[in-house]
């Protein structure tokens, strides 16, 4: 059997192998890490949370920001007023087993004083 034999070590050979030892300590660490993180991320994507659904269910709307703007009292039907590429809509999510888009409807955006597409009775 090979036994170690410490004063046979040279120091250069020495520092190699710590400075491996504490390399690979770093990537075992951050490998770790990046798994966690991962997981955690995936945690949430499959949340049976709507407010996360609706982000997840309308990718192609390419949604920004979101206001609840009703839900019932089982918690099975909720309302949102999302701003999207193509202006503001109401979006209806309902819950079976799983959270689903029930309605999508445009709106209407109101017209600014500021706005240049606005005529002011003092511009005819």
């Amino acid at each position: 059997m090979s036994k170690f034999h410490i004063h046979t070590l040279s120091s250069r050979r020495y520092g190699h192998t710590v400075l491996w030892s504490i390399f690979m300590s770093i990537a075992i660490v951050c490998a770790v890490s990046m798994l966690g993180r991962a997981a955690h991320n995936f945690k949430a994507a499959l949340t049976d949370a709507p407010d996360v659904a609706i982000y997840l269910l309308l990718q192609d709307e390419e949604l920004g920001n979101t206001t609840l703007l009703r839900m019932n009292d089982e918690d099975t039907e909720r309302a949102y007023l999302a701003e999207t590429k193509d202006g503001p809509k109401l979006i209806k999510l309902r819950k079976n087993k799983q959270w689903m888009v029930d309605f999508i409807e445009p709106l209407h955006q109101t017209a600014d004083a500021e706005s240049p597409e606005t005529e002011t009775p003092a511009q005819r």
